[in-house]
C-alpha cells in the first residue's frame, strides 16, 4: 500500500487518477498543500470524495522545525523543549508531553486529518536530521515522554506513529541527503535506541516508521528494507502487531534498493504495510510497482483512521485547550521569561 504526496492546494486531474488506483491508501500532506484551515478541510474532503472514505490523510506535525501547518494552528515547540523541562520537573514534563500531543492531535482531527507521523522516539544524540525533534538523549527519559505523548494523541482521537525504528539519533548522517551507517552491535542499539520504542509500543502505539539507516552488525540493508529488523526484531522480539511504515522512498538513503519501483517492492517484501511516496514525481512509478492487493490489506490500516474529533468551534470553547496551549507555548519563551 502507498501513501502519496500531492503537488498543491487542490487535486490535479492526474492526482484524482492516483487516488482510485488499487493500492493507494491515502495521502501525506506538506506545507505546499496548505493555505489555511478552510482550504485544508476542503482538500481532505475532496480526497475522500474521489477515492473513498477509507483514504487516509496524514501529515508531519511534530512541532519545532517540522510543522507543516502553521498559520491558523498552534505553533508547537520542539519535543526537545519537553525533554529540557524534564530536568526541572519530571512529572510536569510528562504532563507537557501529553498536553502537546493533545493540542496537536485535536487540532488536526478538527480539520479532517487522520494522523501525524509523531512522536519522534529517536535519541537526541547529534543526528543532523533529528536535532531538536527528539525528546532526550537518555533512553529512559525518552521512553517515559514517548509513552506520555502516545497517551495524549489517543486522548485527541489520533493514532500514534513512532519513528524512526530502530533509532536514527545515534548516527550523524542525514538520510535525506546520504546513506547512513550505524556500526554498533545489536546489544548497544537494543540497550539504548530501541528502549524508548519498546516502551511506547507498550502504550499501544498503532504504527512504527522504519529508519533508512543501515546497521551492518544486524543486516546489510537499511532497516526499512530489512526482514530481520521488521519481522524478527520489531514484530518478533518486541511483539509489535501494528502497522509498519517506510520512510520516504524519495530520500537519498532509500537509493540502496535501486530505483523507485525497486524501493517500493523491497519495503513491501521486508514486511512494511505502508510505503511513503512523498514526491509527486515518483508516484506513477511507485503505483506501477505495486502487486495485486491481498485480502484485508486496507483493513490492516484501519487503526490509523482518526476517531471522531471536535470541531474547531468546539475546541475554541474548551478551556482545557487554552490552559494546555499556554503551558506548551511557554516552552518557547526566552530564558528568564518562561
Amino acid at each position: 500500500m502507498l501513501l502519496i504526496g500531492l503537488a498543491g492546494l487542490e487535486l490535479e486531474p492526474r492526482e484524482r487518477e492516483w487516488l482510485v488506483a488499487p493500492g493507494v491508501a491515502g495521502v501525506i500532506l506538506f506545507a505546499r498543500n496548505y493555505a489555511d484551515r478552510g482550504q485544508l478541510m476542503a482538500l481532505a474532503e475532496s480526497i475522500r470524495q474521489v477515492g473513498g472514505e477509507h483514504l487516509l490523510v496524514a501529515v508531519d506535525q511534530e512541532g519545532g522545525p517540522v510543522q507543516r501547518f502553521r498559520d491558523g494552528f498552534t505553533r508547537l515547540p520542539a519535543l526537545s523543549k519537553i525533554g529540557a523541562a524534564y530536568a526541572r520537573d519530571p512529572d510536569d514534563a510528562v504532563r507537557l508531553a501529553e498536553e502537546h500531543a493533545w493540542v496537536m492531535a485535536s487540532e488536526l482531527r478538527a480539520c479532517g486529518v487522520d494522523f501525524s507521523f509523531a512522536p519522534v522516539v529517536d535519541l537526541a544524540r547529534g543526528n543532523a536530521a533529528i536535532g531538536p525533534r527528539a525528546f532526550h538523549a537518555d533512553p529512559a527519559v525518552a521512553g517515559e515522554l514517548a509513552q506520555a505523548y502516545v497517551r495524549g494523541m489517543h486522548l485527541g482521537g489520533m493514532a500514534a506513529v513512532l519513528k524512526h525504528f530502530p533509532g536514527h539519533g545515534s548516527v550523524a548522517t542525514d538520510t535525506h541527503k546520504a546513506q547512513a551507517v550505524d556500526l554498533r552491535p545489536l546489544e548497544a542499539i537494543a540497550d539504548a535506541d530501541v528502549r524508548p520504542f519498546a516502551e511506547a509500543i507498550e502504550a499501544h502505539a498503532e504504527a512504527v516508521m522504519m529508519a533508512h539507516v543501515i546497521y551492518p552488525a544486524v543486516d546489510d540493508k537499511p532497516a526499512g528494507f530489512s526482514h530481520v529488523w521488521i519481522e524478527d526484531v520489531l514484530r518478533g522480539e518486541l511483539g509489535f502487531a501494528g502497522v509498519v511504515i517506510s520512510d520516504d522512498i524519495s530520500m537519498a538513503a532509500a537509493g540502496a534498493a535501486g530505483g523507485v519501483g525497486a524501493r517500493v517492492k523491497a519495503h513491501l517484501a521486508a514486511g512494511c504495510d505502508l510505503v511513503l511516496a512523498c514526491s509527486p514525481e515518483v508516484v506513477d512509478e511507485a503505483i506501477a510497482a505495486l502487486s495485486p492487493l491481498s485480502d484485508g490489506a486496507m483493513e490492516r490500516l484501519a487503526p490509523l483512521r482518526g476517531a471522531i474529533g471536535a470541531t474547531w468551534e468546539g475546541l475554541l470553547d474548551n478551556p482545557q485547550r487554552d490552559r494546555f496551549i499556554a503551558r506548551i507555548t511557554a516552552l518557547d519563551a526566552p530564558e528568564g521569561n518562561a
